[in-house]
């Protein structure tokens, strides 16, 4: 399980690299529930850098709000690699009226956290994370092993941890350092 001083450590890491860019994160959940958000502002300052978010449990709210489709989710089912993507694309796109997409950070989070709703080919724990950024997207598969509590909090420091992962990635690119 992942400690307070980790989560604080983290989030405010992100929130640097965000703020050195002039970039802006924005959040589509869905098994964690607004988990994401709760943490990126528990650190002081940080509407500088995040604008906000969605929790899209409901498949009608991925669909409405965050224009996953509908044939996305016949196919794929809502926790799939596909949602996810489609999800970190949609809240990019629904607030970039407030900042330029060339601006926007997205993260989607769609999975089964748990202790019902698992099935063999997707079972409790199976969490999928897309996090988009202005050039790139990267899509990941867990597969948890802890209560529902446990794989909400495991699955929110995820998608932290790739947020910043693919910022320094980004950063060592741009300046040459890869």
């Amino acid at each position: 399980m992942v400690t307070e001083k980790e989560i604080l450590s983290l989030s405010q890491e992100v929130g640097v690299l965000l703020r050195q860019r002039g970039w802006y994160l924005v959040t589509a959940e869905s098994c964690t529930g607004g988990l994401i958000g709760n943490w990126i502002t528990d650190i002081p300052g940080s509407s500088d850098y995040y604008l906000g978010g969605i929790v899209a449990y409901a498949n009608g709210v991925k669909q409405t709000l965050l224009n996953v489709p509908e044939t996305i989710l016949m196919q794929f089912g809502a926790v799939s690699k596909e949602v996810a993507c489609a999800m970190a694309t949609g809240v990019r796109h629904l607030f970039a009226d407030q900042v330029a997409l060339e601006r926007l950070v997205g993260v989607g989070v769609t999975g089964i956290v748990g202790p019902g709703g698992g099935t063999p080919e997707k079972p409790v724990g199976l969490v999928w994370i897309a996090v988009e950024t202005p050039a790139t997207r990267r899509v990941e598969r867990f597969l948890w092993q802890g209560d529902r509590l446990q794989n909400k909090a495991l699955s929110a420091h995820k998608a932290l941890s790739m947020i910043r992962e693919e910022l320094l990635d980004e950063e060592e690119f741009f300046h040459g350092k890869r």
